[in-house]
């Protein structure tokens, strides 16, 4: 999934998809400011089919904590 995820990632900011780490910041190592994190968000639940709760997301921190959470909406399925 990391690897997919990076892939996404890259079409929302202009970073090198080799410095994308799991304990990369969406916020502060990425650029992804409110607009363009909600936009990915979108894709995110397109894309793996599950369905974002608002409150959860102002947890995602770091690229780790959104595999963590798309895996635990997939495994609730």
């Amino acid at each position: 999934m990391l690897e997919s995820l990076k892939e996404l990632i890259t079409n929302y900011v202009e970073v090198d998809i080799n410095d994308i780490k799991e304990d990369s910041r969406f916020i502060e190592d990425l650029g992804f400011n409110s607009y363009v994190f909600m936009s990915f968000l979108g894709e995110v639940e397109d894309i793996y089919d599950v369905e974002v709760d608002e409150q959860e997301v102002l947890k995602l921190i770091t690229v780790a904590d959104a595999i963590a959470y798309i895996q635990r909406l997939q495994s609730e399925e």
